[in-house]
Formats: C-alpha cells, sequence, structure tokens
C-alpha cells in the first residue's frame, strides 16, 4: 500500500522549519538591568542594590543592637549599633520575668497563641476563599457578575464602620474575651483573597474540568483533586498574607482579649510596655520590649523565607494574567 511522501499534488509545501531560541545577547535588555559586557556599570549596580538592601535592614539591625544593650547604654548611647556591653539577659528576662516586678511576662504562652492563632486564621480563610472563587471562576448562574461585584464593594467599607455591629454579635453569641472571633470570623472567606483566587482558577482550562466531569467527578472532588492542586501558589501567597495579618494584628486582641492567658504578641507587647514603664512599676526597661519585638519578627522572616518561591511565583502569575 503506497503512502505519499510528498506534498498532496496542486499544493505547495507550507511546513515551517523551527526557530531556533534566541540568544541572552540578541534578546531584548530591560531597562533595569544593567548594560552586558560593562564590569563598571554591573559593580554600580550591585552597589546600589547592596545599599538599598542595608537601608531596609537597618531598623532591624538597630532593634537587634538595642535589644542586647542595657538599660543606661538604651538610653545614653542608642545610636551606636554595637553595644559596649552584651546583655544577653534581656531575653531571659522575657520568659522569666524582669527583677523588681511581680509581674512576670509569659511571652512563650504569647507566642504559643499568636502561632495557633495565625494558623487557624490563615488556614480557615484559605479554605473559604478557595471554595467561593472557585464557585465564581467556574459555576455560570444569573446575576454572577452583579454577586462578585458586591463582593467586591465590601473592600470599601472601612473597617471602623463594621467593628461596633461585629463586636456586638460576638458579645450576643457570648464569645467576647475569648479567641475565637479573631479567627473563626475567617471561615466565611475574605473578599480580596476571593478576588486574588478566581483571578488564578480563571486561568485553568476548563477543559480539565470537563473531563473531570466526564470521569464521574462531582464538584467537590474537582476542586479538591484539580484547582486545589494547580492553584497552590496563589493559596500560598493567600495563607503567608493572612497569617502575617494575624500575626501583626492588635486592634482585634485589644477589643475581644482582656486576660493575660489569652494574650497574642502584638496585644503583650502593648501590655509589656505598660508594666515595664514607669508607669506601670517599672524602670523604663524598653531594651526588653525590644527584645521581645525581634522574637516576634523572626517567625515572619523564616515563613518568607521557606515560602518564597511560592509567594514570587503567583504575585508573578497574577501579574502576566494582567
Amino acid at each position: 500500500m503506497s503512502q505519499a511522501v510528498g506534498p498532496v499534488h496542486g499544493q505547495a509545501d507550507v511546513s515551517i522549519p523551527p526557530v531556533a531560541p534566541l540568544t541572552p545577547e540578541e534578546r531584548p535588555r530591560r531597562w533595569w538591568l544593567p548594560p552586558r559586557g560593562n564590569p563598571l556599570a554591573q559593580l554600580f549596580y550591585w552597589v546600589l542594590l547592596a545599599l538599598f538592601t542595608l537601608f531596609f535592614l537597618y531598623p532591624f539591625i538597630w532593634a537587634v543592637s538595642a535589644s542586647l544593650k542595657s538599660r543606661d547604654e538604651f538610653f545614653n548611647d542608642n545610636s551606636a549599633l554595637i553595644p559596649h556591653s552584651w546583655a544577653f539577659s534581656n531575653y531571659v528576662h522575657i520568659f522569666t520575668g524582669v527583677p523588681g516586678i511581680s509581674t512576670g511576662v509569659p511571652f512563650g504562652h504569647w507566642f504559643a497563641n499568636s502561632l495557633y492563632i495565625g494558623i487557624l486564621a490563615a488556614g480557615t480563610v484559605t479554605i473559604s476563599s478557595g471554595i467561593v472563587a472557585f464557585a465564581f471562576a467556574y459555576f455560570r448562574f444569573p446575576l454572577r457578575n452583579l454577586m462578585f461585584a458586591c463582593v467586591l464593594g465590601t473592600m470599601m467599607l472601612p473597617g471602623s464602620v463594621t467593628m461596633v455591629p461585629t463586636y456586638l454579635v460576638w458579645n450576643h453569641v457570648g464569645l467576647t474575651n475569648t479567641q475565637y472571633p479573631l479567627w473563626l470570623s475567617n471561615a466565611f472567606s475574605t473578599p480580596f483573597y476571593v478576588f486574588l483566587l478566581r483571578q488564578f482558577f480563571l486561568g485553568i482550562p476548563r477543559e480539565l474540568f470537563e473531563a473531570a466531569r466526564m470521569d464521574g467527578d462531582n464538584y467537590w472532588s474537582m476542586f479538591w483533586r484539580i484547582a486545589f492542586p494547580l492553584a497552590r501558589p496563589a493559596l500560598i501567597v493567600t495563607f503567608v498574607l493572612e497569617f502575617k495579618a494575624s500575626w501583626t494584628d492588635l486592634q482585634k486582641p485589644l477589643i475581644y482579649l482582656h486576660s493575660d492567658s489569652s494574650f497574642t504578641i502584638p496585644r503583650g507587647l502593648f501590655n509589656m510596655i505598660g508594666v515595664l514603664g514607669p508607669s506601670g512599676g517599672g524602670h523604663g526597661d524598653y531594651e526588653i520590649v525590644i527584645a521581645a519585638a525581634v522574637l516576634a519578627t523572626l517567625p515572619m522572616i523564616i515563613l518568607f523565607f521557606f515560602g518564597q518561591r511560592y509567594f514570587m511565583e503567583g504575585i508573578a502569575t497574577q501579574g502576566r494574567k494582567g
């Protein structure tokens, strides 16, 4: 049985040869990158980058230095970055209490509370916002765009507008002076994260979901088996952003938490300023407060260090979608 080995009679061969990828020298140069082959220009860019890095790191470096100074040196020579005498006992006093003050500082308990609340707040808002975003991205129903616009419209309301009604709701159900208001409201999703995840879900080919439907998957399994794994960068971005927001939140703990055992780190630092300050019976031991603030910053640095790959991938993906 014969086979055609050339173009069909009467038709031209329109096959297109493969195009070789551009070399680094042929690619268009971005204006913010240093010129290629110019060592002086590249050195200038590296020095400029190092200066900006030092500029942003200086406040944290100063805080670490101040946390290792004695009280007298902290007030008399607080501009020096290298302490004359290293006071590592400041970090010990965070957990054991300051001499001369009867009230100890349960920083370890506050740290555990912040970690517990942060994980719950970030986890619940990631899952709930992902479910709502998947519904807006996949389903086609009447008034879908109008309902999504209403969800986004709630972002325009300042937090101070809903602060009192929200407190009245929690007070009515008897959950004030508990940690539930700090994370349980995230179970109803957040408009910003719904918008972020919806844009990511819209980029997933719809054919994947249609094929899953033909294989017998329901909507719930489609979300967990297809949408959830493919949207992992955006979900990690949501988790990191919400964990950071919960970790640094002071307003809600000030409203709902009134006992030392339930304090988070921001609420505890606020309490430490009152206890260690002159008005609270202390002697102005603010170097211990700064030491506690340094310890409170470390988890955020570690979290971004391990999640920066997914964090930058999620941001870049959203940027490419415009």
